[in-house]
């Protein structure tokens, strides 16, 4: 076999190094996926229960400061209170009744604090209130719906411009400075599909969804530690071929 051509020594170790290290790396990456995937399944388990709980009271300002949305993103809770008027806002939104607004209106509760209440989906032609067949409760009302952590980071690739009223994102802290709403709770609640007067603003249109991929994420890492395997065992082919050429030309 005069094609047949051995490497040297420190070659093969070297080899030998970077497959181990290359197969121990995609091995821990895939343990780490399963792993992930385990807090995953745990996660959306908890807030399936959450979900389907009786409504809470919404939490106070005691209890702001521990709030996060690992423990508490789409807790359903309820408020007591009353809408104030002309001060809502509106954020872009894309639903499966199209393209439009989110409705964000402030509410005092009866316990004296504030919480911005996502009253549900408008459509671009029904930007103005007077165009929906009837506006927010002006006497007390009970608001029952998720609560949903602060976003203030923009959206849709681009970021709130509260100077000029364009919100892409539910974001509580801008929001409510923009509306001279004072201390407001650092969360809102997307009410739930209680009808509105006249129809709008449609509520109930949560989704809760979340992405679950860790496990083909798991086999990819896996597959190309068990592609390292491969390679390093036709290498080591290649070199017992190469060294039997040789004995046999030396014999």
């Amino acid at each position: 076999m005069p094609g047949a051509r051995r490497r040297s020594p420190l070659a093969l170790a070297a080899l030998a190094v970077g497959a181990l290290a290359a197969f121990a790396g995609f091995t821990a990456l895939g343990l780490w996926q399963l792993e992930r995937r385990t807090w995953k399944l745990d996660l959306i388990a908890r807030v399936e229960a959450r979900i389907h709980a009786p409504p809470a009271a919404a939490p106070g300002p005691a209890q702001w400061p521990a709030i996060s949305a690992a423990d508490d993103e789409y807790r359903r809770v309820r408020l007591t209170g009353r809408f104030l008027p002309g001060r809502e806002t509106l954020t872009q939104a894309a639903t499966d009744l199209g393209a439009g607004y989110w409705v964000l209106t402030p509410f005092r509760t009866t316990e004296g604090f504030t919480v911005l209440v996502n009253r549900g989906f408008v459509s671009p032609e029904r930007r103005d209130p007077a165009t929906r067949g009837g506006d927010a409760p002006s006497g007390e009302a009970t608001v029952v719906g998720l609560l949903r952590i602060s976003e203030p980071h923009g959206g849709f690739l681009r970021a709130n411009e509260p100077e000029a009223d364009r919100w892409r994102s539910r974001d509580v802290a801008a929001i409510s400075a923009a509306r001279g709403l004072g201390e407001t709770a650092p969360y809102f609640v997307d009410a739930d599909a209680t009808p509105n007067p006249g129809g709008w603003p449609v509520g109930g249109l949560t989704v809760v969804a979340f992405r679950n991929s860790h496990l083909i994420y798991a086999l990819t890492w896996f597959a190309l530690g068990l592609m390292v395997v491969v390679g390093a065992a036709i290498v080591a082919r290649h070199e017992a071929k190469a060294r039997g050429a040789k004995g046999d030309r030396m014999r």
